[in-house]
This record gives structure tokens, C-alpha cells and sequence, in this order.
């Protein structure tokens, strides 16, 4: 997959709606993916929350607290396409 995220607005909640490169978007409640305990509990103040960030280096969005996401995570659930397993193979000697 391999999309990365372009642009990103929250919303209402813990929503945000995310663009990827390939011109997909869709609206993402946060809440759903995670519990807000560990790197995530400061994402459960809405204020906090609001300050997501783009990082076009990595092709995600992140918090200042060092939380973020894998964008094929997200591009997969707002898509519904299945993220690609990869298989390593051995060579046995």
C-alpha cells in the first residue's frame, strides 16, 4: 500500500478526516482504534487532540507527545482494502 497521508482536519470528537497522495479520503474516529492509556492519554483531552500534525516525511499524522500512526493502518480502514502480508522466505542450507 504504502499511501501516505497529505493532509489531515479534525473534526467533531476524536474524528479526523484524512487525504492520502493517491486522492482517497475519509473520516477516521480515533476512539475506535485506541485506548487513550500510555502514549495516547493526553489524545483524550479534545484540545490536545486538535493538534494532530502532518509529517510529510513519514506520510502520517503525529501528536508533539511522540503518538502517531502507520498510514497503511489507516489508509486500509478508510478504504476497506486489506493491507498485503509479506511472507519471508528461507533459503535452508
Amino acid at each position: 500500500m504504502l499511501k501516505d497521508i497529505i493532509s489531515v482536519k479534525p473534526l467533531e470528537g476524536y474524528q479526523l478526516h484524512l487525504k492520502f497522495e493517491d486522492d482517497r479520503e475519509g473520516v477516521i474516529d480515533i476512539s475506535k482504534l485506541i485506548e487513550f492509556t500510555g502514549i495516547f492519554s493526553p489524545l483524550q483531552d479534545l484540545t490536545y487532540f486538535n493538534q494532530v500534525k502532518l509529517n510529510p516525511e513519514w506520510g502520517t499524522i503525529y501528536w508533539e507527545n511522540g503518538a502517531d500512526f502507520d498510514p497503511d493502518i489507516l489508509y486500509s480502514i478508510i478504504t476497506g482494502e486489506r493491507i498485503p502480508t509479506f511472507e519471508k522466505e528461507f533459503v535452508g542450507g
